[in-house]
C-alpha cells in the first residue's frame, strides 16, 4: 500500500473535504448534504465542535479520507458525554485498503484520550457496506431513528 499520513484538519482542507464528501456519498445522497454551501457549513461545524478530533488521511499531500470525532457530545440516549463519530468517509479508489479502519482507530484513540468510555455514531439504514464495516470494528446496533441506525462501542 502507498504511504498514508494522518494529521489534524486545517482550514485550507475545506475544498478537498467538499469534493471528497460528494464523491464518497455518491449513491447515498439521501444521507448527505448535496449543496456545496451546506457541505462547507458542515465542515466548519465539525471543526468548531471538536477541532482536535477532526483528521484527514493523505497520500502524497492529497486528501483521501476524513474522520470527525466529537468528544464534546452528549448522547441523547445515555445522557453522558461520549465520543461521537459525526463523519467518516474514504475516497472510493482508496476503499478496502485499511484506511477507514486506520482513521476509525485514530478517532477511538482520541475519544479514549479524552476519557470517554463509549463511542457512538449514526449510519444510514441502507448503507450496508458502512454498517458491516462498523460491526467488524466492534460496534453494535442500538436502535434506529427514521432512516438512521445508532451504533455504539464500549471503550473499556
Amino acid at each position: 500500500m502507498k504511504k498514508v499520513a494522518i494529521r489534524k484538519v486545517r482550514d485550507n482542507d475545506l475544498e478537498a473535504f467538499v469534493n471528497l464528501y460528494k464523491l464518497a456519498y455518491r449513491g447515498l445522497e439521501e444521507y448527505a448534504y448535496t449543496k456545496n454551501k451546506d457541505i462547507k457549513y458542515y465542515f466548519k461545524w465539525l471543526k468548531k465542535r471538536d477541532e482536535n478530533g477532526f483528521f484527514v488521511a493523505e497520500n502524497e499531500g492529497k486528501a483521501i479520507a476524513f474522520i470527525a470525532c466529537d468528544t464534546n457530545w452528549i448522547s441523547f440516549f445515555d445522557n453522558i458525554a461520549v465520543g461521537e463519530i459525526h463523519e467518516l468517509f474514504v475516497h472510493p479508489e482508496w476503499r478496502n485498503m485499511g484506511i477507514g479502519k486506520m482513521l476509525l482507530r485514530k478517532g477511538i484513540e482520541y475519544a479514549k484520550s479524552r476519557g470517554k468510555n463509549l463511542i457512538e455514531l449514526w449510519v444510514g439504514a441502507k448503507n450496508n457496506v458502512a454498517r458491516k464495516f462498523y460491526e467488524k470494528n466492534g460496534f453494535v446496533e442500538k436502535g434506529s431513528w427514521g432512516k438512521w441506525i445508532r451504533m455504539v462501542k464500549n471503550l473499556n
